[in-house]
């Protein structure tokens, strides 16, 4: 019986390169994935999904009215996975669809993303993650500053903590920082 899954980490907790690892594991085995990353996400070039480490792989841009449900329908052969990075970024409908494919398609779903923004607030992906998903897990990365569970994430620009903001802006360890609630609040910078 396929699944939602929903697997959220700060940032550099490995989501990224999990979809790598996920998908080559399915492939190795001749069973074909469909992996998608939102259009929003720049960092590298839209339509990839890129590790820190140095992997990357294409995938399936999503814009808002991208109808990922017919995609993953229409697909021959059947994929046996769906793989979602940076799921925070899609839109309630986006979601809805991802919860449609288990259910309707019996083909598993994971989505990959943060849990929260840098203002510790959800976001609408995330939200409607933590609403549909049949299976969270959470992905563990240290504090940038300590030793304790990275659970949030400080924008930071010129050295600075940043609290205030746009709620989405695309950028990787240069403009985030990993941290626990303490460090969140007083950051040792």
């Amino acid at each position: 019986m396929a699944q939602l899954y929903f697997k959220y980490g700060a940032m550099n907790s490995g989501k990224s390169i999990e979809i790598l690892k996920v998908a080559h594991n399915y492939e190795e085995q001749n069973k074909p994935v469909l992996i998608f990353t939102p259009a929003i996400d720049t960092r590298d070039e839209i339509g990839f999904v890129s590790s820190r480490v140095g992997m990357r792989r294409q995938a399936i841009p999503i814009y808002d009215d991208t109808d990922i449900f017919s995609i993953v329908k229409n697909h021959e052969p059947k994929p046996y996975c769906v793989l979602v990075d940076e799921c925070q970024f899609l839109k309630k409908e986006g979601i809805r669809q991802l919860a449609r494919i288990v259910d309707e398609l019996d083909v598993p779903v994971m989505g990959f993303g943060l849990k929260n923004d840098f203002q510790n607030r959800l976001f609408e992906g995330s939200e409607q993650m933590l609403i549909y998903a049949d299976k969270l897990e959470e992905m563990k990365t240290i504090c940038w500053f300590c030793e304790r569970k990275a659970t949030m994430n400080l924008r930071v620009e010129n050295g600075k903590p940043v609290y205030n903001g746009e709620q989405i802006q695309i950028g990787g360890s240069e403009a985030y920082y990993p941290v626990c609630r303490r460090c969140h609040a007083n950051p040792p910078l």
